[in-house]
């Protein structure tokens, strides 16, 4: 696969209405999840991007059938599976694949996996699915692989050490195929959790308490057919806020799924972006003011990533781009992974006025002219920052590694063009 590079050309307004995509974080443990019946499931809005592919690719390698009947919907049938190793390249390229360890376990009593890849923003542990897979009966043994194996998962009262979602969704995929009841405490509620949940019941799972952290599931239940949406994706959506904020644009935001979506906005609130809710839909009107509020007292002011529900690491990229285009001073902190903020400097370079004072913290001082640049897609959101980033920029930039925006954003160089942008996808040249 030839490497791909957008030019970018900024400064330009865009205006009308673009559509999330289904939630990639929702789509990947749900393609997993399907794994966990022999009847045939079919899910609809499912985002095709990199990630996804890599999941249903390994999907099929278990013996499952799994083909796009429309571009967005995807048929899946695990009438046989195998629990023969997986295969350890494509598990290397998505962190998603650890999701088929509960499923596997359900359906053959073992699975081996390669350790999961996936971004580069940090450690991401995977202490928390052997607590809970070991608590549900499941044993493991990780050298150079990881071979999960068991004689029966039975359910337990299991509190997580730390409110980890995919932890959290491989704990409930084994909880619904164990004996007897689970209950998850410290359990992650995301929206894209909150999702796997509702695939579940659709398939005849027992859960109680989805949308908190405290869940319980009544195991044992025979799995059957289902039909399911993925939801929007409320990562895009806070990234289309982001952009409409920085080109000074009205955007309509369709289906936005505004009933997940208030963190995201009193995170934009701070910065002084403004979004207006019409029934399913979000506005974010142009020519806003785009001021700082500071904190009572004229404090400086702080934005801060935490575990749901509270404002989501995905968009803290995004984030500080927008801040790089309001009034005033404040203080970015991602506390969730030690390398994200990292890609700052390319801001930096581009003329914004950050000082990266740690890993976890950046003191943003706006607004900044920034100017067009070449720069790098470090991982998924930084890869998108720097998108909205090289729009709002005087001038043509050129973004290269786009393969890890494709990751998580569907066509979206086509997307934003039908908005006004002006993104050319073009083969980089050989180095």
């Amino acid at each position: 696969m030839s490497a791909v590079q957008f030019l970018v050309e900024g400064g330009r307004r865009l205006s009308g209405s673009i559509r999330p995509s289904g939630n990639k974080n929702a789509a990947l443990p749900i393609v997993a999840a399907t794994l966990l019946t022999d009847q045939p499931v079919t899910l609809t809005n499912v985002p095709r991007i990199r990630d996804i592919e890599t999941l249903v690719e390994l999907v099929r390698t278990t013996g499952a059938t799994a083909e796009w009947t429309e571009r967005n919907t995807l048929r899946v049938h695990a009438k046989h599976v195998s629990a023969s190793s997986l295969d350890p390249v494509m598990c290397a390229r998505i962190r998603a694949s650890i999701l088929l360890a509960a499923p596997m376990l359900a359906r053959c009593g073992r699975v081996e996996l390669s350790p999961p890849g996936g971004d580069v923003i940090g450690r991401r542990r995977l202490d928390t699915h052997f607590l809970a897979l070991e608590e549900l009966g499941a044993k493991h043994v990780f050298t150079d692989r990881i071979v999960f194996t068991t004689q029966g998962l039975r359910g337990a009262d299991v509190f997580l050490d730390e409110p980890s979602v995919t932890g959290t969704e491989n704990a409930l995929m084994a909880a619904v195929a164990a004996t007897g009841t689970t209950i998850l405490r410290n359990a992650a509620c995301e929206p894209h959790v909150q999702d796997l949940c509702h695939f579940l019941v659709a398939m005849g799972a027992r859960i109680e308490g989805i949308g908190t952290n405290v869940v319980t599931i009544h195991g044992g239940a025979t799995l059957g057919s289902a039909t399911h949406a993925i939801g929007p994706d409320h990562i895009e959506v806070g990234s289309f806020i982001g952009l409409a904020a920085v080109t000074r644009s009205e955007l309509r935001i369709e289906r936005a799924g505004v009933e997940h979506l208030r963190s995201v906005r009193m995170g934009f609130d701070r910065l002084g972006i403004r979004t207006v809710v019409d029934g399913d839909d979000l506005i974010v009107p142009a020519d806003q003011s785009l001021e700082i509020q500071s904190d009572l007292g004229g404090h400086v002011p702080k934005l801060e990533d935490q575990p749901w529900p509270a404002f989501p690491a995905d968009v803290m990229s995004i984030a500080i781009v927008a801040a790089t285009q309001c009034s005033g001073i404040i203080l970015m902190h991602e506390k969730m992974f030690e390398s994200r903020m990292f890609f700052v400097d390319k801001l930096v370079g581009m003329g914004a006025r950050i000082v990266l004072c740690d890993p976890h913290r950046a003191l943003v001082a706006g607004p900044s002219e920034l100017r067009a640049a070449t720069v790098e897609s470090p991982d998924i959101r930084a890869g998108m920052a720097m998108l909205i980033a090289a729009l709002c920029a005087k001038g043509e930039s050129t973004i290269n590694n786009v393969g890890q925006i494709d990751r998580g954003y569907e066509r979206i160089d086509e997307r934003l063009n039908a908005l006004g942008a002006n993104i050319r996808r073009v083969e980089a040249p050989s180095r």
